[in-house]
C-alpha cells in the first residue's frame, strides 16, 4: 500500500517503511534529492536502502529515485531513434560482456545505441572496462559523448562522469555491502533517455519493477532475465520476459531452443578480466562460433526485436519476433559489420 500523503521528513520516511508502507514517488524523489545534493548523513542514506531492501521496493518509489537521480545527471540529447542493452550484474556468473558486445552488433545493424554503464561492480569487467581494452576513449567531455553517437552510431554514457552527485550514496553503499534499489538505477537513467532499453536483471523480485517504471513512463522496454538466475538471456534453459508496449507490460517466456539454438551451460559463457574479454569481443567478431556468439546474437536479437515492429502478444509471436532480430544480428557479424563498428568508434573517439 502507499501512504496517504508524501513524507517530508526522515522520522516520517522512516516511520512509513519501518511500517511496511510504500512511499509515493515524491516522497521518494524528496529522499533522493537530499542524498544528491549531499544533504544526507551516510546513517540517513543507509537507512532508507536498508528500509526499502527490508520492505520491499515498488515501482513508484523507484521512479520517484530514478527521476531526481536524473534532474542531478548530465543530460544529453542524440536525435532519432535509439537503444540501450545493459545488464544490471549481481548474478555473480562472471561471464564474458554479453551485453556490452551485444551493443555493438546492434549498432552494427544500423541502431543508434547510447550505452549506459561503469566499471565492474560485481563481475571481474565492467562494461567501462572491457572497453577501454577494445581502445574506445571514454575520457570525453559531455558534449562530445553524444557527437560520437551520430559520428560513430553508438556512444558510451560513462555513469561515473554523467552522474557526479551519485558519488554522495557511495560511503553508506560501501558500508552496507549488499545489494540495493540503486544496483538498479542504471537502465532508468542513462542520461540520453533512448527510445529503446534491453535490460538484462538477475534479480527476480525486481525485474517486474523495472518493467513498471518504463511503463508508467511509455517507453518501449525489453526487461529478462535467465531461468538460471543469469542477468542476460541464458541458453541453459529458458529466460523471462517483461515486454513493456504503449505503457503496459506482459510477461512471456522466451525458450532458446526454439530459435535453433544449441543448449550450453553458463560456465561456457564465463569470461576474465578486461583484456581477456576484449579479445572474446575480437574472436566474435572475426567469425568464432560457439556459445559466447549464440548467447550474443540472441541478446542481439531481443534488443532488435523491441525496436521493431510487434506482431502481437502470443508466445509464438515473440520467438517470431526475436528470430528476425538475430538473423539481423548474425548478418551484422558475419558481414563483418560489427567489427568495421568497433573500429570506427576507437577512431572517432580518438580523434
Amino acid at each position: 500500500m502507499t501512504t496517504a500523503g508524501s513524507p517530508r521528513t526522515w522520522p516520517d520516511v522512516f516511520a512509513t517503511l519501518v511500517a511496511r508502507e510504500d512511499l509515493d514517488a515524491d516522497a521518494a524523489a524528496w529522499v533522493m534529492d537530499r542524498i544528491m545534493s549531499g544533504e544526507a548523513s551516510s546513517a540517513q542514506v543507509a537507512g532508507f536502502l536498508m528500509g526499502l531492501r527490508t520492505k520491499g521496493e515498488s515501482t513508484e518509489e523507484m521512479r520517484g529515485i530514478a527521476a531526481t537521480m536524473l534532474e542531478h545527471a548530465h543530460r544529453i540529447e542524440v536525435p532519432g531513434p535509439s537503444l540501450d542493452i545493459v545488464g544490471t550484474g549481481g548474478d555473480r556468473r562472471h561471464t564474458v560482456n554479453i551485453s556490452t558486445t551485444a551493443a555493438m552488433v546492434c549498432a552494427a545493424a544500423g541502431v543508434t545505441v547510447v550505452k549506459h554503464g561503469n566499471r565492474a561492480a560485481s563481475s571481474s569487467s565492467g562494461s567501462a572496462d572491457v572497453l577501454e581494452a577494445l581502445g574506445v576513449d571514454l575520457r570525453l567531455p559531455v558534449a562530445r559523448v553524444a557527437q560520437v553517437a551520430r559520428e560513430a552510431g553508438i556512444t558510451f554514457c560513462f555513469a561515473q562522469v554523467f552522474h557526479p552527485s551519485f558519488r554522495h550514496a557511495a560511503e553508506a553503499r560501501g558500508a552496507l555491502g549488499i545489494g540495493t534499489a540503486f544496483n538498479f538505477l542504471g537502465p532508468l537513467t542513462n542520461p540520453a533517455q533512448p527510445t529503446y532499453a534491453a535490460v538484462g536483471v538477475a534479480d527476480r523480485r525486481m525485474a517486474p519493477v523495472v518493467a513498471g517504471v518504463f511503463a508508467e513512463r511509455g517507453r518501449d522496454a525489453a526487461v529478462f532475465r535467465g531461468d538460471d538466475g543469469l542477468d542476460e538471456l541464458t541458453l541453459e534453459t529458458t529466460s523471462s520476459v517483461w515486454w513493456v508496449r504503449g505503457g503496459t507490460v506482459r510477461e512471456a517466456r522466451l525458450d532458446p531452443a526454439r530459435l535453433g539454438l544449441p543448449v550450453s551451460p553458463t560456465d561456457a559463457l564465463r569470461g576474465g578480466d578486461a583484456a581477456h574479454n576484449a579479445q572474446v569481443v575480437r574472436e566474435v567478431f572475426a567469425g568464432a562460433r560457439g556459445p559466447v556468439r549464440d548467447a550474443v546474437v540472441l541478446n542481439a536479437g531481443l534488443a532488435l526485436a523491441l525496436t521493431g515492429e510487434d506482431r502481437g502478444d502470443r508466445d509464438e509471436d515473440l520467438h517470431a519476433d526475436v528470430r528476425a532480430g538475430m538473423d539481423r544480428a548474425e548478418h551484422a557479424v558475419d558481414s563483418g559489420a560489427a567489427a568495421t563498428l568497433l573500429q570506427r568508434w576507437v577512431d572517432v573517439t580518438r580523434s
